[in-house]
Formats: C-alpha cells, sequence, structure tokens
C-alpha cells in the first residue's frame, strides 16, 4: 500500500442496516487515524461491512479500512481483545 496520511481529516459513514438497532451515524474526525480506529473497534460488525471513509475526497471501504487498520505505519496504538471486551493495548 502507498504511503498514507494518517493525519488528514477524515469522514465516516457507516452502513444502513435495519436488522441492527444503531445509534451510530456519520461522524468527522480530525485526523484519519482516529476514523479508522473508531470503525474497527467501535463499530458492530455488520455495520463496518458497509461502511466508508472519505479521506480528501477518495472513499475507503472496509477492506480498506481493516488494512490500513493493521498496517505497520497505523500510529496509534490497537485495542487488544480479551474474552469478549475490547481494552486498550497498555492496559
Amino acid at each position: 500500500m502507498r504511503k498514507f496520511d494518517f493525519s488528514a481529516p477524515a469522514e465516516l459513514f457507516p452502513s444502513r442496516n435495519r436488522k441492527i438497532a444503531s445509534k451510530v451515524r456519520y461522524r468527522r474526525f480530525d485526523t484519519a487515524a482516529d476514523a479508522i480506529r473508531f470503525a474497527v473497534e467501535e463499530l458492530p460488525e455488520p455495520l463496518l461491512l458497509g461502511a466508508y471513509i472519505e479521506i480528501n475526497e477518495a472513499r475507503l471501504g472496509h477492506k480498506d479500512i481493516r488494512a490500513l487498520y493493521d498496517c505497520e505505519s497505523y500510529p496509534l496504538k490497537k485495542a487488544v481483545a480479551v474474552a469478549d471486551k475490547v481494552v486498550a493495548a497498555d492496559a
């Protein structure tokens, strides 16, 4: 993957899934890194599948979001799943 600007402002558009009651709506983030972390760590999986993040008029789908979160250059600490709970990696 080419160099990605994790510091660029980003907008998150979660999918609309009528089967899941969710209060997650459009959100703006100061950085793409924050938007990516929110999408991966906070969105329920069915909402992430149809979600996209828009950065500088470019759209990133759920596969791109996951790839950026998993890449070595991702700048934020990642959460760790422990017994169906997400906790901070430094906890």
